[in-house]
Order: structure tokens, then sequence, then C-alpha cells
């Protein structure tokens, strides 16, 4: 296991995070997984070394304090000399109306979360990556960061800025061999719309009734297919969509 590559993924507890893990230490890959719920966390940690012949390091932090996310990388620095991939997948949407009925803390938190939490992981990950023979960065942005929404607006604003920075980071972490790499997906039937709605768990189901979404498992199988691309290559971003999705707001929903 010394010579494995090592993956560390921020919202690793459930989705499109989860599912990365299992795909990725499928592949031999040592992991650093992270998330705000320890109990998950520790579950995956079993469910992960049970089947797998990897490592997995488990740290809770919530990515949008930045004192938590140094506190964090303090504690990864003493385990790990290098992070191979880093995969920024931490992120939520919280609330579905307009600008002007928007709850000021559900804004925060997800500017906090989305962008804020995406820049302190990997400046904070960036001496680890430096240190590897073939960085990685992988940004998980949205169609929503390709455009905007009836009551989207915050959210949306929040993904568009995870595709800018995924561009900048392109830039200016060229001259060190890192590659950048954004994953837009569409509608993804993952915990995100029962966190949007705050638990109402009906309405959350109604966004995924009458067409067939994408699951975690289809985004993780392109993670890997980025990852494993040769070294001169470099898919600079993806946009997946389930079949029956055209835009952000327009999906052919059958009467079930």
């Amino acid at each position: 296991m010394k010579n494995n590559r090592v993956a560390l993924i921020t919202g690793a507890t459930s989705g499109i995070g989860k599912a990365t893990a299992f795909e990725l230490a499928q592949k031999g890959f040592n992991l650093i997984l992270t998330g705000r719920r320890i109990n998950i966390l520790e579950e995956l940690k079993k469910n992960i070394e049970t089947h797998f012949n990897v490592s997995v390091h488990i740290v809770s932090f919530d990515v949008g304090d930045k004192i938590q996310v140094k506190r964090a990388f303090e504690e990864i620095f003493k385990i790990h000399n290098a992070i191979d991939v880093l995969i920024n997948n931490a992120g939520l949407a919280l609330g579905l109306s307009g600008v002007d009925e928007g709850e000021i803390d559900d804004w925060d938190r997800m500017l906090d979360t989305n962008v804020k939490g995406i820049l302190y992981v990997t400046k904070y990950a960036m001496p680890l990556l430096k240190k590897s023979n073939a960085p990685h960065i992988i940004n998980i942005g949205s169609i929503a960061g390709k455009e905007t929404y009836p009551n989207g607006n915050v959210y949306c604003a929040s993904k568009h800025a995870v595709d800018s920075l995924t561009k900048a980071m392109r830039i200016d972490l060229l001259k060190y061999n890192i590659k950048v790499t954004l994953v837009a997906p569409g509608a993804v039937e993952t915990e995100f719309s029962n966190v949007r709605f705050k638990g109402d768990i009906v309405r959350a189901k109604n966004v995924y009734k009458g067409f067939i979404p994408l699951a975690p498992e289809d985004i993780s199988h392109i993670i890997a297919f980025i990852i494993d691309l040769p070294s001169h290559v470099n898919i600079n971003e993806i946009t997946v969509m389930p079949s029956q999705q055209a835009t952000a707001s327009i999906i052919n929903k059958k009467e079930e």
C-alpha cells in the first residue's frame, strides 16, 4: 500500500463523494475522506478497508470553516507526504426561492461551502499536491454553473464561481504540472434535494419523478476515467446530463 496513489475526497459521506471513494478504492487508491458526519466516515472507513487492500484516513470538519480546515490539514500533514488527487466535492443548495425572499443564512452557508470551501481545501492541500508526480484537482460543479435557472440565484452564482475558479486554477497551477478538471453534472439523485428542501422528503422525491436521473456511480465512473488518462491528456471540463434532461430546467418528465 506504500506505493498506492492517494486521493482526498471532500463531502465523502454521501452521494458522489461516497461513490467515488468506493470507485477509487477499487482502483487501489489510498484515501483521505472528509465530511461533517464522523459516524458515517467511520462506517465508510471500515467498509472500504474490509473489502479493498487500501488505507483510509478520515477527518471530520466543515470545509467552509477556515480554522477547521487548517487544523484538519495539520493532522493530514502528519500522516501523508503527498496527495495525488484532490476531489473538491463538498457542496450544497439551500432553498429555492426568489432573491427577494431568500434566507441570508442559507446564502452564507452556500457561499461558505461551495466557494470558500474549495478555496480553503485547495490552499492547504497545495503543498501535498506539489509533492506528487502526477497531481490532479477535480472540482465538482453543476449544470447550475453553466446556466441560471428560476429561483436558483445564489446556488447558481456559487456554482458559476466554481466554474471560474477551476479555470483560474488551471492557469495558475499550470507551472506545477497540476491537472485541473471541472465535472458539471445535471440532475443526480442524492441527498441534494433533501438538503435543499430542509428535510421535506416528499418535495425532494418529486424532483426526480417522471425521469431517470443520474446516479452517483455515473459520476464516479467518469471521475475515474478522467484520472486514468495519460499524463499528457487533461479533460478541462465535462458536463454530464441524464438523457431526458436538456438544460438545467428542461427535463422530459413522463406522467407516472
